[in-house]
């Protein structure tokens, strides 16, 4: 099966990097299979990405176990973020291919509470740095359950 969707081509693929645990990242959870990580980049309040381990550019190659396990961490996500920050909203995002916004070639779903004057935010933002996102991922962290068998 070809792969038409064009991908961005960074490599090394920073998420993988981060998973290794090459460079520093906030991990809110890190699986065996699929970490929950609290981008530098917040979009929301507060701004989460689901990324599975597995290097896979897009959504079309993710296998149904893949996509099981990343739609319950995702949820898990929403749920912590409803209830440590109260929102009143919650995105869920995934882009696949640059025309579409995709910036890393390595499927991954942004979830994120609405802001306060609704929506999230689609222009620049500044990066945090770890010490915030690691206070966000504190607050969330006691709201985060998710069985290892099932993510």
């Amino acid at each position: 099966m070809s792969l038409s969707i064009l991908v961005p081509q960074d490599q090394p693929c920073p998420f993988c990097v981060y998973i290794r645990g090459e460079r520093p990242f906030t991990f809110l959870y890190k699986g065996t299979d699929l970490s929950v990580m609290v981008t530098r980049g917040q979009r929301g309040e507060p701004h989460l990405l689901v990324v599975p381990h597995r290097h896979v550019p897009t959504i079309l190659r993710v296998t149904d176990e893949e996509a099981a396990r990343t739609t319950i961490a995702i949820r898990q996500s929403a749920r912590a973020i409803e209830r440590a920050y109260g929102s009143v909203g919650i995105a869920v995002w995934q882009n696949n291919g640059k025309p579409a916004g995709q910036a890393i070639p390595h499927i991954h779903f942004h979830v994120a509470g609405t802001l306060k004057k609704g929506g999230t935010e689609w222009g620049n933002v500044p990066e945090l740095s770890l010490g915030v996102t690691e206070t966000i991922a504190q607050r969330l962290r006691p709201h985060f359950d998710i069985d290892e068998g099932s993510a």
